[in-house]
């Protein structure tokens, strides 16, 4: 019988999986922990949590995050996670579909995205990718969850900040009269700042564009 030369790929280093749902993160740590890559797996419930491990046990080469979180979407820690560690993968994950959900997730820093209804070898699969300096992704073929609010900014849609307050006030319903008083620009300059809104969010009407942004909370900085 033949024996195999090939040695098994060295390990790398840990997993951190931040996930508010006790069971949940039990689970996903328990199963990223078998990873042939991975030295360990730790399951934490809190961003809080996730940065002292990092204090105490240095950078995870991968971290596995859930997008929403008990004080609502993770897109903040993700920004601390790459400013302390720029070297860690992420792989985002949640049991909401909303396409913008994946957007925002990418948006800020993460190499990829799973729903949570995906099955184990998907999870492998993409942990691997993720851990080779690739990209992970789902089938993305999941059910949008409408009762949660993704967070986005008039830059992340490509708008001006001043096309955001416009876009704000379009999306409360307010005419072009209302907005230019509100404002205290002209009509015209608000019809052509309406004009210029619609084609960067590729909609033909307001309509369209509240559609578009449903379960989305548009964020103005103050």
């Amino acid at each position: 019988m033949a024996v195999s030369s090939e040695s098994p790929p060295a390990r790398t280093g840990y997993a951190l999986v931040v996930d508010d749902h006790p069971l949940v993160s039990r689970g996903i740590t328990a199963f990223i922990r078998s990873h042939p890559l991975l030295e360990d797996a730790i399951g934490v419930g809190t961003p809080r949590e996730a940065l002292q491990t990092l204090v105490d046990r240095g950078p995870p080469v991968v971290a596995l995050v859930d997008f929403w979180m008990a004080d609502g979407a993770s897109t903040g820690f993700l920004r601390d996670l790459r400013s302390l560690a720029p070297r860690v993968r992420i792989l985002t994950m949640s049991g909401d579909g909303h396409p913008t959900v994946r957007q925002s997730a990418m948006g800020h820093g993460a190499h990829g995205f799973l729903h949570k209804q995906e099955p184990p070898e998907v999870f492998g699969a993409a942990g691997s990718a993720v851990l080779g300096g690739g990209t992970g992704f789902g089938s993305g073929d999941h059910s949008p969850d409408w009762s949660r609010e993704v967070p986005v900014t008039p830059a992340s849609l490509g708008l001006t900040p001043r096309q955001g307050d416009i876009l704000a006030r379009m999306l409360e319903g307010h005419p072009n009269k209302q907005i230019a008083r509100d404002l205290n620009l002209s009509e015209y300059t608000v019809k052509e700042h309406v004009t210029a809104v619609l084609q960067r969010l590729q909609v033909r009407s307001r309509v369209e564009a509240v559609a578009k942004l449903r379960g989305t909370r548009l964020e103005l900085k103050p």
